[in-house]
C-alpha cells in the first residue's frame, strides 16, 4: 500500500527557514517521482518541486528556484523540502505527492499524503 506523509510545516518569520519532510512507503524513487504542491487560501494548488530518477533529478517552480531545495534518503523512504529566504507569499499548505514521470501536474499524481501548513508571517 502506498503512502505518504508530510510534516514540519509551522509559523516562520519572513527570510527564515523551514524543512518539510515526506515520509513514503509501498514504493521507491525509482518507481515514482516525489513533488511537492502548495494550496494557499483561495488560490489553486500548485507544484513547487519534484525528485525523481532515485533522486538524482530535481525541479523547482520559477517561484521558488533559488531559495528552495529538494533531496531524498533513500535509506529512510523520504523526501526534504528545504526552504530558506521564506516569504509571506509561501504561506500555505503543502502536500507531497507520488507521480510517474517528472512533470509535475496534479493529474499526474496518483498518490497525495496529507499537508502541513506552512505560514510566513511579515
Amino acid at each position: 500500500e502506498v503512502q505518504l506523509q508530510a510534516s514540519g510545516g509551522g509559523l516562520v518569520q519572513a527570510g527564515g527557514s523551514l524543512r518539510l519532510s515526506c515520509a513514503f512507503s509501498g514504493f521507491t524513487l525509482d518507481d515514482y517521482a516525489v513533488a511537492w504542491f502548495r494550496q494557499a487560501p483561495g488560490k489553486e494548488r500548485e507544484g513547487v518541486s519534484c525528485i525523481s530518477d532515485n533522486g538524482e533529478s530535481t525541479w523547482f517552480a520559477d517561484s521558488v528556484k533559488g531559495r528552495f531545495t529538494t533531496s531524498s534518503d533513500n535509506a529512510k523512504n523520504t523526501v526534504y523540502l528545504q526552504m530558506n529566504s521564506l516569504k509571506p507569499d509561501d504561506t500555505a499548505v503543502y502536500y507531497c505527492g507520488a507521480l510517474v514521470g517528472t512533470i509535475v501536474t496534479i493529474p499526474l499524481v496518483d498518490y497525495w499524503g496529507k499537508g502541513t501548513l506552512v505560514t510566513v508571517s511579515s
